[in-house]
């Protein structure tokens, strides 16, 4: 008979998220059992790109995309793409993302991001300093590059509009930039250079000081939790292998969410981008800070021994395996960037959590507040990690949190 555990609140996700919010919590004096198969920090929370990325507002949907949705979604060497596989029951989901892509919803989306966003750096600062991961933080802004004049003159408009809503970013043009990257190769249109973003130059390493910070307080528990059921004093989490009773459940398991939501009573329209990254082993990289050529849709990341190309948007669920294609993309195109560059070292693919809007799912589940949601972050799930953990502390504290909750509650669907 399985034994039963029994625990004053049960964080459902070993990635940054629920490690970030496990931190938080045992910070203020809770009793914390983390649940997840899989190594902790294992999963999107080591193959991203590494940034804090606190200029990054923009919601995937906007009018922009919507225009060109047809041809990117079906062309599966575009930066958004769909497995064709997957697109029956896609149908709900690219329907309200439609919806969302609208200008009026796309302006909220941005601003609903931006409130979350707007203390990122220094939240992580905070949080590196207190698990003992301080050196791995970069602190030399992030550049957004655009190879042609019109390109750079077409930036104008969206780093305005992210002026706006409080974003710091400068637009330089090609030899400031070529001062800045000289490695990169020579563009006739420019950069935005956003100088407050942070970067961690190895990812998978601080996640893994932060589980391990965890685990000194809390009670790490490998295993699925796959029933979620309310019964008297708390929550019910179930699995194989896995019987936890618990006053308060938050569920942060990213991409994996929606059925423990669903349970817990609430229907979200969550499903699965497939992240790519491929790897090059080098004692120096070539970059000093991370940098986005805006038309190929992925970021060169400046790792600790190694050139880390991430990015690209694979709509297709959770359970096919990685496409080819979409590595030989990348590859393709860090090549049209450094020539010189070999076959990878390495390659991987892992899961984001995508929500039509692309604005967090956080807060108390409609059936109540025993059920905490803190996932739905898409791209910036590193980046929002302390600042969710922050608003879960204050729900289960019962203060009122930092932001207005509304844009993020999971009975906005």
């Amino acid at each position: 008979m399985t034994e039963t555990v029994r625990t004053e609140i049960a964080v459902v996700g070993a990635g940054v998220v629920g490690l970030a919010v496990a931190e938080r919590l045992l910070a203020e004096g809770r009793e914390v059992a983390v649940i997840d198969p899989n190594e902790a920090g294992s999963g999107a929370s080591y193959g991203n790109a590494g940034t804090i990325a606190d200029y990054a507002v923009m919601p995937v949907g906007s009018p922009d995309v919507l225009r060109n949705l047809p041809s990117l979604l079906f062309d599966r060497m575009s930066p958004l793409s769909i497995r064709r596989a997957a697109l029956p029951a896609l149908v709900p989901w690219l329907m309200r993302f439609a919806m969302q892509s609208l200008p009026g919803p796309t302006a909220r989306n941005a601003a609903a991001i931006a409130r979350l966003v707007a203390d990122a750096c220094p939240s992580w600062l905070a949080l590196a300093d207190r698990i003992g991961g301080g050196e791995i933080l970069q602190k030399r802004g992030c550049l957004y590059v655009y190879e042609t004049k019109e390109a750079f003159r077409a930036a104008e408009a969206d780093m305005a509009f992210r002026r706006g809503l409080g974003i710091t970013v400068d637009l330089v043009g090609p030899e400031v930039l070529r001062q800045m990257e000289p490695a990169l190769p020579e563009v006739e249109g420019g950069a935005a250079f956003f100088p407050k973003a942070v970067f961690l130059n190895d990812p998978g390493r601080i996640v893994g000081m932060l589980a391990a910070h965890v685990a000194g307080g809390a009670r790490m528990l490998r295993a699925r939790a796959e029933g979620l059921e309310r019964v008297a004093g708390g929550v019910r989490i179930t699995g194989a292998g896995l019987r936890v009773e618990a006053k308060r459940v938050v569920l942060a398991a990213g991409a994996h969410s929606r059925a423990l939501a669903v349970q817990a009573g609430d229907r979200v329209p969550l499903d699965t981008e497939r992240g790519y990254h491929v790897e090059w082993d080098m004692k120096v990289p070539k970059l000093s800070r991370p940098a986005c050529p805006t038309s190929r849709g992925f970021y060169l990341c400046p790792m600790e021994g190694r050139l880390r190309v991430a990015g690209t948007v694979e709509l297709g669920g959770l359970t096919a395996p990685p496409s080819p294609h979409r590595i030989a993309k990348l590859v393709e195109g860090a090549r049209a960037i450094f020539p010189d560059l070999p076959a990878p070292d390495r390659e991987w693919m892992g899961f984001r959590p995508s929500v039509p809007d692309s604005v967090p799912v956080i807060g108390p589940s409609r059936g109540g507040d025993d059920v905490i949601h803190a996932y739905g972050h898409g791209h910036i799930g590193l980046t929002l990690a302390p600042i969710t953990a922050r608003i879960v502390a204050d729900l289960v504290a019962g203060r009122t949190p930092e932001v207005e909750m509304a844009p993020y509650l999971p009975t906005r669907f």
